[in-house]
């Protein structure tokens, strides 16, 4: 069963789709759904994706695509919710160009090795995602420092975007704490009773270390990378 704000939420997004063509902007979920921020908004999407009602299109920055609505819902139900666009007749549509610049503020906890493990600082500091990049959770960001995982793409410099969890598959690639003090982004293993830890660089070797000196901190859900 959906929240009111959730079924508030698909009956917007499927308003402004049948409408302009274009699903809402954050800054227009929120104002519609008289929320505080647009966190609120990303959660409602996050909580709709995974019930399998919305879906991000790919390759598009923050699209949505209404897969089904609730059982309850028609036509004549839908609530007159507020639209950042209804103030005047002859109010523009929204485009895709403005709809596809919302960024959600994400922190950033400094560098994480991509190599030999080296500390990951606590930062103050945050750093804007676009939100189409970001699937449901909550996430933080790392700057990469090395280049033992070139083979993935992941590059010296790039920004890793981490899922926060303490769990992950064999095989995912995960920022992991090391003995309580170090962390490095590698692919996750498991070898008998210990913790494989792989590069993404021939020239490096497999990090091995019993289940109990790591700890799983997140895995990588995407990369943010800057051209000079």
């Amino acid at each position: 069963m959906l929240t009111a704000k959730q079924h508030e939420l698909i009956r917007f997004i499927q308003h402004r789709l049948e409408e302009t063509g274009v699903s809402p902007s954050f800054e227009e979920m929120k104002e519609a759904l008289d929320l505080k921020s647009k966190s609120g908004v990303h959660r409602l999407i996050s909580a709709l994706e995974e019930r399998g009602f919305i879906r991000r299109l790919p390759n598009r920055a923050r699209a949505l695509e209404v897969i089904r609505q609730p059982e309850d819902s028609t036509p004549a139900a839908r609530p007159a919710l507020r639209l950042a666009a209804d103030n005047s007749s002859a109010a523009a549509p929204v485009t895709a160009r403005e709809a596809a610049n919302d960024v959600i503020e994400i922190p950033l906890h400094g560098r994480i090795a991509a190599g030999a493990p080296i500390e990951a600082l606590e930062g103050q500091t945050s750093l804007p995602v676009p939100a189409a990049l970001l699937g449901p959770g909550e996430h933080y960001a790392l700057e990469v420092s090395g280049d033992s995982m070139v083979e993935a793409g992941i590059f010296d410099g790039d920004f890793a975007l981490v899922r926060r969890t303490n769990t992950a598959r064999e095989g995912e690639i995960v920022v992991a704490l090391v003995r309580g003090e170090e962390a490095t982004l590698k692919y996750l293993r498991k070898e008998g009773g210990k913790v494989r830890l792989d590069p993404a660089n021939a020239m490096y070797d497999p990090q091995l270390y019993d289940a109990h000196e790591v700890e799983v901190q997140g895995k990588l859900a995407g990369l943010l990378r800057r051209y000079h």
